[in-house]
């Protein structure tokens, strides 16, 4: 028998899961809004060559192909690929559309991504992510402003054990250099260290050692990592940037300069940082500055700098928590409408759309009900809290019979003129 599940690292989202996606994205939406960043949507799949490069040789390994079609498929040659971030389609949109856009542009996109990884808990091959940047400016400012903009999401959606940390690709670079990696290694080193809070130390230096780094050298590097000194001149002027960003930031408490921090993605110019959660395996989201990827596109450099939130761990993290709202366990509708008769049917189409109109949810049990306890069983079934019942005695009476579900009670019968309005009162005191 054919199987019915979903691919690997891929989900179908229920009802009651739907709600709690929609809560935070909602969420999301409309702290980045409160900051000035405007919606923007680009297409799941990119030319190959817009994506190739962007992320270093691991990234590009995770890189979704699509296969040419019709003649060309049995080349086996792929020229199109699903998007594996947003940041990278974000880039060239500032590109194509540069003579549109505002020079200072701040965008949100909260959109699927897709990575050829392996599937584990809170990770996915197919996962939504949400983004905030800004283009156009070097300034601190930016930064500052995306760390208030996350920390407020967060704040919003009752995470209260948090942390962000922060660091600079500079100061990174400083760190390899005084302990003695070469500069054709500092893509692997960086790798490397970017996993230290998932394989540790041990691990990390068994990844360095079999990227061709000394264990010496190994050494020196996790040790420099211990020290907020910068290395080197160049270092302590990045730490100096990154200082500034915590003084200006509202978040500050929450922020922590974390010389450890890596992020893999090539593309990063400046601060990078990264939201840690005690107990999670990975990250909630990150981001920093990528002065130079819209240049890769353009021919010139814009200054740039974003933060992704992950919605899949976020999901989990609230869901393991019970972090989400009671409201969200709602039923799919508060009253079910049923009719005893057929003369009674169009009565019962007719209250439904008067219940709607006052913003009750609203649906008609579609079967003639001359005994309850099918209409009981599906009204309960979908949540409801009333039960509305149309017969002949309700229509000689210009009446309608309600039941509450809940207390599993009759009420008084409501005139009909009203009674929409008291039921929409009595499910909203």
């Amino acid at each position: 028998m054919q199987s019915t599940k979903p691919p690997a690292g891929t989900r179908d989202f229920l009802p009651e899961e739907i709600r709690r996606r929609t809560y935070v994205i909602d969420t999301v939406r409309e702290v980045y809004e409160r900051y000035g960043f405007e919606p923007l949507e680009t297409p799941a799949f990119e030319n190959l060559e817009t994506l190739l490069g962007k992320y270093g040789e691991e990234g590009n390994r995770l890189i979704f192909k699509i296969l040419k079609r019709g003649e060309h498929e049995s080349s086996g040659q792929a020229d199109l690929a699903l998007r594996y971030d947003l940041t990278v389609p974000l880039a060239r949109v500032v590109a194509e559309y540069q003579d549109t856009l505002s020079k200072s542009f701040k965008r949100y996109q909260i959109q699927p991504v897709w990575r050829a990884d392996r599937p584990q808990k809170g990770r996915f091959r197919e996962f939504f992510q949400c983004d905030i940047d800004s283009v156009g400016s070097t300034s601190p400012v930016v930064e500052a402003e995306i760390l208030d903009a996350v920390c407020e999401v967060l704040d919003e959606l009752k995470f209260s054990d948090f942390t962000i940390r922060l660091n600079h690709r500079r100061l990174l670079t400083a760190l390899l250099e005084v302990a003695g990696v070469a500069e054709e290694s500092h893509g692997d080193a960086l790798i490397a260290i970017d996993k230290l809070d998932k394989i540790g130390e041990a691990g990390v230096v068994k990844e360095l050692m079999e990227k061709g780094i000394d264990g010496a050298t190994a050494g020196r590097l996790l040790e420099s990592f211990a020290t907020k000194d910068g290395g080197n001149e160049s270092g302590a002027a990045a730490l100096g940037e990154l200082q500034a960003i915590v003084a200006m930031t509202a978040a500050a408490p929450r922020i922590k300069i974390d010389p450890g921090l890596a992020r893999g993605l090539s593309y990063y110019t400046g601060a990078i940082m990264e939201i840690a959660v005690p107990g999670l395996a990975g990250s909630l989201g990150g981001g920093g500055r990528y002065d130079n990827l819209v240049g890769m596109f353009l021919g010139r450099d814009v200054p740039a700098c974003g933060f992704s939130l992950g919605l899949e761990r976020i999901i989990v993290v609230m869901t393991e928590n019970n972090m989400f709202p009671a409201s969200l366990a709602r039923g799919a509708v508060d009253v079910v409408v049923t009719f005893m008769d057929a003369e009674s049917r169009s009565h019962a189409i007719s209250f439904a759309s008067e219940l709607r109109k006052q913003h009750v949810r609203a649906e008609v049990y579609p079967e003639l009900t001359k005994k309850f306890d099918k209409a009981l069983k599906a009204a309960s079934a979908r949540g409801a809290k009333f039960m509305a019942v149309f017969g002949e005695n309700e229509r000689t009476s210009n009446q309608v019979s309600v039941r509450d579900l809940l207390k599993r009670e009759a009420l008084p019968a409501l005139p009909r003129e009203r009674a929409a309005i008291e039921i929409a009162r009595l499910l909203n005191p």
